[in-house]
């Protein structure tokens, strides 16, 4: 019911990807009247696999995440997360507040074992295809265990949804050398190196979308950061050529001859095709889509939903932390004393 654009992307999306998934079941949450009058404007009455639980509360996008924890238990973030929680749904997805869908998820789902905080990661376009970042802003300060607790989270939902065996994990740092970055970030080093992980060493900003690693890990605040920085040259490239081909009739005329490259380059960097952010580390799966997402934006954070249920990333994490926990060096005992 929230995001920028309200129930009637969700509703789109969900219809669309209901007609691509014939096992698939959705449940709409969220204002009953207004969803079911968005149905019969569709021609989609409610059937079998697509039903409509009433919720008589809407997180709005600039609330206090605290303030709607308390306040607003029958929003429709809040009842889509007590449906995985109480078995009545494998996931949620929502395009909502961030805040209070991670404080929400957090509190009613609670952390995998093993676990302090959950993270968001999300896929990133690289040339070599994608990568994956966490944390995107759930936790703007971390310590290194969290890091290396991220970094397991990320390597874990790399092998499980994208079959890749052993996934290259780097540290998001300000230079590759290992005198570089702040005591948490050489710390966390430390742990991955002696973990059983595929540590790669440190990646620098620009590595995001030029390196071969699979997972970069860093704090909310950078991977925040680092994210709208990107996703700000991106939109920045496209409104220059954008003007650059509409300058005068012989940028026009190339405009005309270059079309089939530039629209193979708009769909491979359309931000579209990645939305769908992973709260890791719940004991549950909770995707949060962009809040400015239309129907094809929130289908793809659906289709996410999906993959990491077939897949069951939470038991994933889990198996994947136990291991690389056990495979750490561990800490010199103290001398008895006496």
């Amino acid at each position: 019911m929230s995001g920028d654009h309200g129930h009637p992307v969700a509703v789109d999306a969900a219809l669309s990807v209901l007609a691509r998934h014939p096992a698939l079941k959705l449940v709409l949450v969220g204002d009953e009247p207004t969803l079911l009058r968005a149905l019969a404007e569709r021609k989609a009455a409610p059937y079998e696999r697509l039903a409509v639980q009433h919720a008589s509360e809407v997180v709005e996008m600039h609330e206090q995440p605290s303030k709607a924890l308390r306040g607003k238990r029958d929003s429709s973030m809040r009842v889509a997360i007590n449906l995985v929680k109480e078995g009545r749904a494998q996931a949620a997805v929502s395009a909502g507040n961030t805040g209070a869908l991670m404080a929400m998820a957090r509190f009613v789902l609670k952390t995998l074992p093993g676990i302090d905080r959950p993270a968001i990661i999300s896929a990133i376009p690289s040339i070599y295809g994608h990568t994956h970042m966490l944390d995107l802003g759930a936790n703007a300060e971390c310590n290194a265990e969290q890091l290396f607790q991220f970094a397991v989270m990320g390597a874990a939902l790399a092998t499980a949804v994208h079959g890749i065996a052993s996934p290259k994990v780097g540290l998001l740092n300000i230079g590759e050398e290992e005198i570089k970055g702040n005591e948490t970030i050489k710390q966390a080093a430390a742990l991955l190196q002696g973990s059983s992980i595929d540590y790669i060493g440190f990646v620098e900003g620009d590595g995001i979308f030029l390196d071969d690693v699979d997972v970069v890990v860093c704090d909310g605040f950078v991977g925040n950061v680092a994210l709208k920085t990107g996703e700000g040259v991106a939109k920045m490239i496209r409104r220059f050529m954008q003007e650059e081909f509409t300058r005068n009739w012989l940028h026009r005329l190339a405009a005309v001859a270059a079309y089939p490259a530039l629209s193979g380059l708009g769909k491979r960097i359309d931000p579209r095709r990645y939305n769908g952010a992973s709260f890791l580390g719940l004991q549950g799966t909770v995707i949060k889509s962009h809040g400015s997402a239309d129907a094809v934006a929130f289908a793809n954070a659906i289709e996410v939903a999906i993959t990491e249920v077939e897949k069951d990333v939470p038991a994933r994490i889990s198996t994947l932390l136990q291991a690389s926990l056990a495979s750490r060096p561990q800490p010199p005992q103290a001398a008895a004393q006496g």
